[in-house]
């Protein structure tokens, strides 16, 4: 970083002293805290948080100096802003899967198709009316634990638990339903990938079978 684009020393002051302030309404939002979860003390927190990561910056940009801090976040680094208590919520999946072998795909559709008169409405003959048969007759739970039954290779997957104050009217997201996951306010996600593979265990390498790790990345502090 050049001289010119260095903090200012009343810069660093300035944010060292929105440190203190924040501290203190930390210290006064946990001694008057209504439960375990106040939405206060999460606000508090994440407050001085964000005042600590800007001191810290600007600290080390103007004296190449660090803090002794560390703010502890979540996986994905989103803090939760929602309910604490939530009386509903949603169960938002996603699960993604490469058609490795499509004759066998198309041959379990055709299997459906053959004893459901509706099925043979969308077996084209293809992967894609394919698709549209087996998950109109099984869950995609079932589909799931039997992907390699039906020519698929599972690829990453994530579920988020998102809670809402009230459940929702029948049909009043129908049109939209995912506009409202806000990952601010995914209360518990849980993520399968390949990726986590680097993270096992000795002892998991005895388990050459297990081929992805489920990561929960709670939410709050």
């Amino acid at each position: 970083m050049s001289d010119a684009a260095l903090p200012t020393v009343a810069e660093v002051r300035a944010a060292a002293e929105a440190v203190k302030t924040a501290l203190d309404r930390h210290l006064a939002a946990v001694e008057g805290r209504s439960g375990d979860d106040d939405p206060a003390v999460f606000a508090a927190f994440n407050e001085l948080a964000a005042a600590a990561e800007e001191y810290d910056e600007l600290l080390y940009d103007r004296y190449d100096e660090v803090t002794p801090f560390e703010i502890p976040s979540t996986e994905d680094g989103v803090p939760y802003t929602g309910p604490a208590d939530p009386t509903a919520f949603s169960v938002l999946i996603r699960r993604d899967y490469v058609v490795a072998e499509p004759q066998r795909l198309i041959a379990q559709a055709g299997r459906v198709a053959a004893h459901d008169r509706d099925a043979e409405s969308v077996h084209d003959g293809g992967t894609g009316g394919a698709l549209g048969v087996l998950y109109g007759e099984y869950e995609p739970d079932e589909i799931a634990s039997r992907y390699k039954e039906f020519g698929l290779e599972e690829g990453d997957s994530t579920l988020w638990l998102v809670p809402s104050e009230e459940a929702a009217e029948p049909g009043e997201w129908l049109g939209s339903p995912f506009d409202h996951a806000d990952p601010e306010h995914v209360l518990h996600r849980f993520d399968v990938s390949s990726v986590f593979d680097d993270e096992f265990d000795e002892d998991d390498a005895e388990h050459p079978d297990l081929q992805a790790v489920v990561r929960e990345a709670g939410k709050g502090h």
